[in-house]
């Protein structure tokens, strides 16, 4: 029988749920409401909530400020992300500095990230240089390592949560909305089909692929195949298992990703970027690479190596 605990979001409004957690740690900013911050700017938006920049009025510090209606999601979610950005500290994962309830939102300071997202990016640039992606590849690779480390899982890696920073730059893991512990993937009610569907691996759209038997040793593969998608969308300009110019249908999209073959690179693309995405996109799961095998691949070893000659 479940009981009763509060659950506090430093601010003005705690929350109360069924849950046994640890208490989130206090924000260490002096921030303890919006009348502490100053709306600068809309930066973006997501199925769950809004982001502006924000700048703290006492320190002239600037944040990015996630604001998320509770109707949008559970209590029960929202104490997830919280509970596992609280326990995430990485160079390579956006900053999670606090979050508190007011005016029926709850409100996610985060470190803010002035170059902005790959998505963005890709809107203007339509491709990106193989150096870029390089260091792109490694920076998550590391912040999968590490989440590994804290048997995490992601479930939404994609441009849109890939964010830069400019000086130095910098790549790092954003919103975990739909993130799990594996310890309770077995009885996670977010199921394998939480996250976005174009990004998704073969084995999480159908989690019975293998005559029947669940992935339970390769949850974290995934993120792997996620990434090895979004790459090779910022390389050729468009999602890899379309054509160009296509809209994404999310069944015929679904279909390529489960039945059809991997989508390979261009003929121009370099021997070592061509074999590093099939690594990453390996229809079976037992055969992706996993993020440590991969931050000792050619393409970025070698690549790393060239950074510390510009």
């Amino acid at each position: 029988m479940s009981t009763q605990k509060r659950l506090q979001l430093k601010g003005p409004n705690p929350i109360s749920i069924p849950r046994c957690l640890p208490l989130p740690t206090p924000l260490q900013n002096s921030i303890q409401g919006l009348c502490d911050v100053e709306r600068l700017k809309f930066l973006g938006h997501g199925s769950e909530g809004i982001v502006y920049k924000v700048l703290q009025r006492k320190s002239c510090s600037y944040y990015a400020l996630k604001v998320v209606h509770r109707k949008a999601g559970s209590t029960e979610k929202i104490m997830r992300e919280v509970e596992i950005m609280k326990k995430i500290h990485s160079s390579r994962i956006v900053q999670f500095e606090g979050a508190f309830e007011e005016g029926g939102n709850i409100n996610f300071l985060l470190e803010y990230m002035d170059g902005g997202s790959l998505h963005s990016l890709l809107k203007l640039n339509k491709r990106m240089a193989v150096s870029f992606l390089a260091r792109v590849a490694r920076h998550v690779l590391e912040g999968l390592e590490y989440l590994q480390s804290e048997n995490i899982v992601h479930r939404d890696i994609k441009p849109s949560n890939l964010l830069i920073n400019l000086n130095p730059l910098q790549i790092k893991i954003a919103d975990f909305g739909v993130s799990t512990i594996v310890s309770e993937l077995a009885c996670d009610i977010y199921n394998s089909s939480a996250g976005t569907c174009a990004y998704m691996s073969p084995e999480r759209l159908n989690p019975y692929i293998y005559d029947g038997a669940p992935y339970d040793d390769y949850y974290y593969g995934g993120d792997i195949w996620s990434l090895g998608v979004t790459l090779m969308e910022c390389y050729v300009g468009h999602h890899p298992f379309l054509p160009p110019d296509q809209n994404i249908d999310l069944a015929t999209l679904m279909c390529a990703i489960c039945f059809e073959d991997s989508p390979t690179l261009p003929p121009a693309a370099s021997t070592e970027f061509y074999n590093f995405i099939e690594c990453c996109l390996k229809k079976d799961v037992r055969r992706r690479g996993t993020a440590s095998q991969l931050l000792n691949h050619p393409f970025i070893v070698n690549n790393m190596a060239k950074e510390k000659f510009l």
